[in-house]
């Protein structure tokens, strides 16, 4: 089941039928549920299909967060190993992501604040000290405040490669900044987890034409989001559920960089479709 934030309120999505929830005005109460799915099913069975939803999903959709903050983790794919020791292997910082990698503790940092983060073909913002900036196609989970991962969404955790090659100490400027974070279309909120082979996909389109796509999958990631949600909720608390990217398998090489007007689409099974615009 999807659920969509919208302009207009919220709905729920199953194959081709839209409903509208009519009872819950609270994104972070209706989100942060154990049973979300559950709960789903239930106003789905207790509401009529809407008429006008395919025109409040085309030009009406929200990023799906409220009041949640954002974390990511990083260096959970070996390709995303590979790239991180590339770009800082002059500043002397290349086998500090190899280590993360072979390591017990993941990397795991605070990405964004709500206020950050865009929806649906919503612009985002690349940095204007940096000559080096890539989009990270990124599962998101999303976990409610008792650790429990009831949803997936798709992110764009908009890097800095250039900064954060500088030195590995300037990871939160690389990260964190205006509109940074993508998030959207929807929250998946299926039954069962996520399969392995779960694809996903990004392509980058400038002026009408297409200059990068790669692929992957989950199966290509070398933690599970449980053991990632498990660490990030180890000694912090999230009183309205938390968004967790759980890092990229897909980096374009290093004679790649975002330029303004460039469109960003990243696609991951049963999920969807998100798609924006570099400012």
């Amino acid at each position: 089941m999807h659920l969509y934030k919208t302009m207009q309120g919220f709905v729920v999505g199953r194959e081709n039928e839209f409903r509208t929830i009519e009872e819950h005005p609270d994104w972070d109460d209706l989100i942060n549920r154990d049973d979300l799915a559950e709960y789903l099913s239930g106003q789905w069975d207790s509401s009529q299909p809407t008429n006008d939803t395919e025109a409040l999903l085309a030009h009406g959709l929200l990023a799906p967060i409220g009041s949640q903050e954002v974390w990511a983790a990083g260096v959970t794919y070996y390709s995303s190993r590979l790239a991180r020791m590339e770009e800082s292997q002059d500043a002397g910082g290349g086998d500090f992501y190899s280590r993360v990698y072979q390591a017990d503790r993941p990397e795991i940092f605070m990405k964004a604040t709500p206020a950050r983060v865009v929806g649906p073909k919503a612009p985002f913002r690349i940095r204007q000290d940096s000559d080096w900036d890539v989009p990270e196609p990124e599962l998101t989970l999303f976990a409610t405040s008792s650790g429990r991962i009831v949803a997936y969404t798709i992110g764009n955790d908009v890097s800095s490669r250039s900064i954060e090659g500088e030195n590995p100490l300037y990871l939160p400027q690389a990260k964190t900044f205006d509109e940074c974070a993508c998030l959207g279309p929807c929250l998946y909120v299926p039954d069962e987890p996520l399969a392995p082979e779960t694809g996903v996909e990004m392509t980058i389109v400038r002026n009408g034409e297409q200059v990068f796509s790669d692929s992957t999958s989950l199966s290509e990631m070398k933690r599970t989001p449980e053991e990632l949600i498990g660490f990030l909720f180890r000694e912090t608390s999230f009183a309205s559920g938390v968004f967790l990217m759980t890092g990229t398998g897909i980096v374009p090489g290093t004679d790649f960089t975002l330029q303004s007007g460039d469109e960003v689409s990243i696609a991951i099974d049963s999920i969807g479709v998100l798609t924006n615009p570099v400012r």
